[in-house]
């Protein structure tokens, strides 16, 4: 069964390049995993802050721990502190793991 990896951000303006770079670079390496299928960004703007939603489709639930994997390895590669990033640029992150829900009529 599809694994859906639904992040949530909420950052203030003023890191929105260096973020977006970050998701950029985070983007094209998950899509040379095996068991990725897709995944879509989504924008908002408002007042001071900026509300970013990614969603990230996978095979099936050992191609995300695989992906989740290769993902950390690749940050140790890039010296790229994920937590440490998120705090100096002010960024909250929620996270979720989601199964499509199908209706049979």
């Amino acid at each position: 069964m599809n694994q859906i990896l639904i992040d949530r951000f909420q950052l203030p303006k003023e890191a929105k390049e260096v973020f977006l770079t970050r998701v950029k670079i985070n983007r094209e390496f998950i899509k040379t995993i095996p068991g990725f299928l897709s995944d879509e960004v989504y924008l908002c703007e408002k007042d001071n802050n900026i509300l970013l939603v990614t969603v990230a489709k996978w095979k099936d639930q050992v191609s995300l721990q695989n992906a989740k994997a290769l993902v950390i390895s690749e940050y140790q590669k890039q010296n790229f502190d994920m937590p440490q990033f998120l705090a100096l640029n002010s960024i909250q992150i929620e996270r979720e793991i989601f199964q499509n829900l199908e209706f049979i009529e």
